[in-house]
């Protein structure tokens, strides 16, 4: 069973606790990389048609699986699903999946001096979650994490580099080199790099991570593919037109995609609701599931059904 072959190690673990981030290299063959990008060029001239959009406009699409089931594999892919499950355990859901394109800029613009230089958008995911959490604790906790597979090349700075600061999930505010405030809007924050990944490769990455999109200043497009897994008591942040799938699915992608026994199923699994445990309890160990079964009872503490 090839996913077996990609269970999360102890030191990938590490890095990920680390840096909030890790690279799966070659998480996709050449020839799938081919076979996905064809799907997402397909939707990608869709989506330009539909919206009159012009070949040099940036696509930002969610629910890419709604919009075409073949990417539907993708959802519990070998080389990243293990890992995905490794670090969150076995309750969990796709809550997201995003498609963008980022063409390279019109002719007119390619000169380097004439792209506009300002800030990137540093963010960490999911907004009001995070602004609210902000409220509570630092660290905020994790909830969620995102698989982002890169069908093109970004081995080189400006080919619309997915930018991250490493270490920053553990931290609910970001550092800037003058005076800890962004003075003139083009200054990075402090130990900001650009992640140089090939066609193929996968970033794992956690939600609190301070991240950002960048400019596509080189001559072909850029495509990537997003998914996120949240805890399945999480609301889906795109409309996830999935429920048709829901009887054509096994049960372990039935539960990623938001299937459940009852609304209290999401807070209060029965074994139905998560099959991935036992499937994770059967071919790797009780041991892997240990964790996520401790209820605050066994720590010395009751949880109540309130």
């Amino acid at each position: 069973m090839k996913i077996l072959n990609h269970l999360l190690t102890d030191a990938e673990h590490c890095t990920f606790a680390r840096d909030g981030y890790m690279v799966i290299q070659n998480a996709l063959s050449p020839q799938e990389v081919t076979t996905f990008l064809a799907i997402v060029d397909e939707i990608d001239a869709r989506k330009r048609a539909e919206q009159g959009l012009s070949p040099y406009d940036r696509v930002n699409l969610h629910d890419t699986i709604g919009h075409d089931n073949r990417l539907l594999d993708l959802i519990d892919w070998p080389t990243t699903f293990a890992k995905v499950w490794g670090i969150m355990g076995y309750p969990i859901q796709l809550y997201h999946t995003q498609m963008i394109v980022t063409p390279p800029p019109e002719p007119e613009m390619s000169s380097e001096n004439e792209i506009p230089q300002k800030r990137l958008g540093w963010h960490q995911d999911n907004n009001r979650m995070g602004k609210d959490l902000d409220l509570l604790r630092e660290p905020q906790p994790m909830v969620s994490l995102k698989v982002a597979y890169f069908l093109t090349d970004t081995t080189r700075v400006g080919s619309g580099n997915f930018y991250v600061v490493p270490g920053s999930h553990q931290q609910n505010r970001l550092h800037w080199p003058i005076n800890e405030k962004p003075m003139n809007g083009k200054e990075e924050p402090l130990n900001a790099i650009p992640t140089q990944v090939k066609a193929g490769d996968a970033i794992i990455f956690d939600r609190r991570l301070w991240h950002a999109a960048s400019p596509n200043t080189l001559d072909t497009p850029r495509k990537v593919l997003f998914y996120g897994y949240s805890y399945r008591w999480l609301r889906p942040k795109c409309d996830m037109a999935t429920e048709p799938l829901l009887n054509q699915v096994n049960p372990i992608r039935r539960q990623l995609l938001g299937w459940a026994t009852s609304a209290n199923g999401r807070y209060d699994p029965k074994p139905e609701d998560v099959p991935l445990r036992a499937w994770i309890a059967e071919h790797v160990g009780e041991e892997a599931v240990v964790p996520w079964d401790h209820t605050l009872e066994e720590r010395g503490g009751r949880i109540t059904d309130g």
